[in-house]
């Protein structure tokens, strides 16, 4: 077997025409959708980024017990896992948070990986000075604040305050127009063809095509941009920060227009894979699987993005489509049961015949594919610290912490890296070790208490939401505008969150966190259902 695994970043379910949007045309999204086995009720697990990666190659989740972070010793990896069962395994990717402080691991855990510079704020483009004028010139301050840079002098990364240093980083790199090649979702995928060029013949191979885009900032070649045109004569408007939504329709209108242009750039890419896989027929011996980490809110609830709001079904209700070579009967078919991103752990390592590590506490897809069930009924998902929330794919539950206080819930790692920058040596003072859990394979685990709040952790949103626990009717409410009380179905998915817990360990402080009972019950599902 071969697997193609495609993991675009931010890439809204609501954007595909798979999944009725009409707004923007996804033609190869929807090709691949009438051949593969599309998945109707996927939700994330942990947010964001390297949290979802956490969950994708472990098959656990990875909020209840830390926040942003690298891969841990005693973690589970797919990609090791592939490979010690004799599988390469080669990731290509532009997301640069996985050369960060905070992401490491994730890529040394395959066989072979390639980085593909230039996204976000990866400083691909170095002046010393910054053209600060040039950079006021041609990009919204809004969007891209300068009000901390001057003409003519020197910025570092430390003399900056951090949102300018980074924001400023990719107004740098396009001060020079890029072609249509020089992107580095195109660059991904040429190099992604010149592996399967070479590998062609071979078998017993997983290649990871793993694209940052249509995350912000939303930059695509002009001949996308020209489709979704909406008149806007103003700055650049592309990457909104993660706050209440307060922009004219014009500006929303172009913001959301620069999203679409990103989808239709990824959506021409990813036909050219299908072609390739036509052109080369390896439908008859290749699996692929395409998905994302999480979705973006452009507007909606009146919020732009993630981190700061709950987590609405745009952010966590995202898409999944997998080929597999024996589904071909059911070429189109739909699945409407409930799974979770740690499902593809699992997955990817059932397509190659190897076992999933008793650590695990996901549900393979493949019995889906043949029309059987998982054995997941619930999912947890959240950000650590911040609300949690449970489904069941009808009713979607958060539940929230009793308190903010980052020192109310100690961090249980071995790694202690923010996204960027380490533990501080005040919070490292307060380390000690403690008895391992029953996944770290005997090594006890460094707890930590957090002096303040990180960006990556989820106490924020409580500073914007003052209307405690609130469970929504996805039936009858899809937008989830109008809660409903309905006291059993919340103490149902109460118990389940607690289960959620036990199955995966959590600490005593996570129960405590939410105002929870601790309850040993009925887990057995959770705990074997691989």
């Amino acid at each position: 077997m071969r697997t193609i695994f495609v993991l675009f970043d931010s890439l809204n379910r609501t954007a595909l025409g798979a999944y009725g949007s009409k707004a923007i045309p996804t033609p190869n999204f929807d090709r691949f959708a009438e051949r593969a086995v599309t998945f109707d009720t996927h939700y994330v697990g942990s947010l964001p980024c390297m949290p979802a990666r956490r969950d994708m190659q472990t098959g656990r989740l990875n909020f209840t017990h830390r926040p942003w972070g690298p891969l841990e010793p005693f973690d589970n990896s797919y990609a090791q896992i592939l490979s010690a069962a004799g599988v390469y395994t080669h990731l290509i990717s532009d997301h640069l948070h996985y050369f960060e402080n905070g992401g490491w691991g994730y890529s040394q855990a395959f066989d072979s990986w390639e980085f593909i510079r230039g996204q976000e704020y990866d400083p691909l483009t170095v002046f010393t000075v910054p053209p600060v004028e040039r950079i006021r010139e041609a990009f919204d301050p809004r969007h891209y604040p300068t009000e901390a840079m001057e003409e003519g002098r020197t910025a570092t990364r430390w003399t900056s305050p951090k949102d300018v240093w980074k924001r400023s980083r990719h107004a740098i790199n396009k001060i020079d127009p890029w072609e249509d090649a020089d992107y580095p979702t195109a660059k991904c995928f040429a190099r992604a063809f010149e592996f399967l060029n070479r590998n062609s013949k071979s078998d017993d191979w997983f290649l990871q095509i793993e694209c940052f885009d249509p995350h912000e900032p939303f930059d695509a070649p002009d001949k996308y941009k020209a489709r979704f045109a909406t008149g806007y004569e103003g700055p650049i408007l592309d990457w909104p920060l993660y706050e209440q939504c307060t922009n004219s329709a014009e500006e929303i209108a172009e913001i959301r227009a620069n999203y679409a242009a990103v989808v239709a750039m990824c959506d021409d890419h990813f036909g050219r894979l299908l072609d390739w896989m036509d052109a080369n027929e390896a439908w008859e011996d290749t699996a692929l699987i395409l998905t994302t980490d999480h979705g973006y809110l452009l507007g909606e609830h009146e919020w732009w993005a993630k981190n700061r709001m709950p987590y609405y079904e745009e952010i966590s209700h995202i898409p999944l489509m997998v080929w597999h070579p024996d589904n071909g009967p059911k070429s189109g078919m739909r699945v409407s049961a409930l799974t979770q991103t740690t499902d593809l752990m699992p997955t990817i390592l059932g397509l190659h015949e190897v076992a999933s590590p008793e650590e695990s506490r996901a549900h393979s897809l493949l019995p889906l594919l043949k029309g059987r069930p998982s054995g997941r009924d619930t999912a947890i998902l959240g950000m650590f610290g911040g609300p949690v929330c449970v489904t069941d794919g009808r009713y979607t539950y958060f539940r929230f912490p009793l308190t903010d206080d980052p020192s109310a819930l100690p961090v249980y790692t071995l790694m202690p890296s923010h996204l960027e920058e380490l533990f501080s040596v005040r919070d490292l003072a307060t380390a000690e070790l403690v008895e391992a859990f029953d996944f770290t394979k005997g090594a006890p685990m460094m707890r930590v208490t957090l002096s303040n709040k990180v960006g990556e952790s989820g106490m924020n949103i409580l500073a914007n939401w003052n209307a405690g626990n609130v469970l929504y009717d996805l039936l009858s409410d899809p937008g989830q505008t109008t809660p409903i009380e309905a006291p059993e179905i919340e103490a149902r998915l109460s118990i389940a969150i607690t289960e959620h817990f036990e199955a995966h360990d959590a600490p005593q402080e996570l129960y405590a966190h939410y105002g929870l009972t601790r309850a040993e019950g009925a887990i057995k599902n959770l705990r074997v259902g691989r």
